[in-house]
C-alpha cells in the first residue's frame, strides 16, 4: 500500500535500492492458531500451483508479524512440547512391547519420517493419539492431504495400506488411555482415507476398548457420509465425532470434496450422534474471504441451529488461494471479518479434539 495515496500496487523492484527480482511472501501458522487475512499476490503468466499449504499474510513491525489468532489454548502441538529424546525412547518401548503391531509400525514412520505431532504425542504418552485405520476413501478432496493425482502438488504423507485389525488398534488405544493424562485416541487422520469405509473393524476395537476401560474420550474424525454407521460406532461406545466441511452450502463443499455421497449424510450423522448424547465438532477449513462471506457465515449459524453440534475447530484450509478460487468459481463479497465471525459464533471454539472427562 502507498503511503502516500492509499493505493495498493504490485512492487516488481525493491523499493528501497531498485533491485530485482521482488517476491510475494507468506506464512504458515503452528497449529491452535487460526488465519484472519491470506497474503497479497500476483500471479505470474509462468507460475505453477502451489504446495498444500495455507498462505497467511506476513509482515515486519520491529520483527516478523502475521494476521492471525490462537483459537484452542491447549498445547499438544506447540513445537516446544516435542520432547525428541523422550520420543525416541518411547518409540524403542512401543516396539518392545509390540513387535508385531502393524499399526505401531505406521505411527513410528509418521513420528519419524513425517515429524506428524499426533503420532509424536503417542510415543511421548500425550494427550491425543491417533488411530488411523482406512487405505479407502469415497471423497476425492482437491487438497486431500495423503492422496494426490499426478502432476499436481504431492500429498505431505503417504496413506497407510492396510486396515489394522480391531486387536492392534485396541493395543495402541489402551497402552495410551492407560498412560496418558486426559487422553484421547482418534480414528481419522491426515495420513488416510475415510475411517467409516472401516466401520465394522472400528466397531469391533471401540468393543474391545471399551470391555477393558472406561476412561479416555474415543473421538472419530470423517465426513460424515454414512450416517448408519455413525450410528452404529455411537452405539458400541464412540464418544465424539468431528466433520470435516469446507463450508455448510452444499455447492461449496462438493466443489472441495468431490463426494460420492449425498450432502445431507453430514447432518443426518450429527443427528445421530446428538440423538444419542455424543459430543459433535465441525473441522471448518478456514479460508478469509470465503468462509467470513455473508451467505456462509448465514448458513453456518443455521447449520449450527439445525443439528446442535457443540464446538467448531477453525482450522486453515491448505490450498493453493488461486486453485481454490478458481475451483469455486464464485464471486465473493466482503467478507465480515474471520475473528468477527468466530466471536460471532456462540459455540466452543477450538482447534483440536477435547478430552471429556470420563472415570
Amino acid at each position: 500500500m502507498d503511503p502516500d495515496t492509499g493505493e495498493i500496487i504490485t512492487l516488481d523492484e525493491n523499493p528501497y535500492d531498485g533491485s530485482k527480482p521482488v517476491y510475494a511472501v507468506a506464512t504458515f501458522l503452528p497449529a491452535a492458531h487460526t488465519q484472519t487475512y491470506l497474503t497479497a499476490w500476483e500471479r505470474s503468466e509462468y507460475a505453477q500451483e502451489l504446495p498444500l499449504f495455507a498462505y497467511t499474510a506476513l509482515g515486519w513491525n520491529e520483527g516478523f508479524v502475521t494476521t492471525a489468532f490462537r483459537t484452542d489454548i491447549s498445547r499438544r502441538q506447540d513445537p516446544d512440547m516435542f520432547d525428541h529424546v523422550r520420543i525416541e525412547d518411547g518409540i524403542r518401548e512401543w516396539r518392545k512391547d509390540y513387535p508385531r503391531n502393524r499399526l505401531v509400525e505406521h505411527l513410528t514412520n509418521c513420528a519419524t519420517c513425517y515429524g506428524c505431532p499426533a503420532a509424536l504425542n503417542l510415543f511421548q504418552g500425550r494427550e491425543e493419539a491417533p488411530l488411523p485405520t482406512s487405505p479407502a476413501c469415497n471423497a476425492s478432496c482437491v487438497g486431500c492431504i495423503s492422496r494426490q493425482p499426478c502432476g499436481r502438488p504431492p500429498s505431505p504423507q503417504d496413506r497407510i495400506a492396510f486396515v489394522p485389525s480391531p486387536e492392534e488398534i485396541a493395543e495402541v488405544a489402551l497402552k495410551h488411555i492407560a498412560t496418558a493424562l486426559s487422553p484421547v485416541v482418534s480414528f481419522g487422520q491426515g495420513c488416510e482415507g475415510e475411517p467409516l469405509l472401516v466401520s465394522d473393524t472400528i466397531r469391533e476395537a471401540i468393543r474391545l476398548i471399551r470391555a477393558a476401560t472406561t476412561k479416555g474420550t474415543i473421538n472419530l474424525n470423517t465426513n460424515a457420509s454414512l450416517p448408519h454407521k455413525v450410528a452404529e460406532l455411537a452405539d458400541a461406545g464412540l464418544d465424539s465425532m468431528r466433520i470435516s466441511m469446507n463450508s455448510v452450502r452444499k455447492q461449496t463443499y462438493e466443489a472441495y470434496f468431490r463426494p460420492t455421497y449425498p450432502f445431507e449424510a453430514l447432518a443426518q450423522s450429527a443427528y445421530e450422534m446428538k440423538s444419542r448424547g455424543r459430543f459433535v465438532s465441525l473441522n471448518l477449513f478456514v479460508f478469509p474471504g470465503l468462509t467470513d462471506a455473508p451467505k456462509e457465515a448465514k448458513d453456518l449459524n443455521r447449520f449450527i441451529d439445525d443439528t446442535g453440534v457443540d464446538m467448531i475447530q477453525w482450522r486453515n484450509l491448505n490450498m493453493d488461494p488461486d486453485m481454490y478460487l478458481a475451483m469455486l468459481g464464485q464471486n465473493l463479497p466482503a467478507g465480515i471479518g474471520v475473528r468477527s465471525l468466530v466471536e460471532g459464533v456462540s459455540l466452543k471454539r477450538g482447534y483440536f479434539n477435547p478430552y471429556l472427562g470420563g472415570d
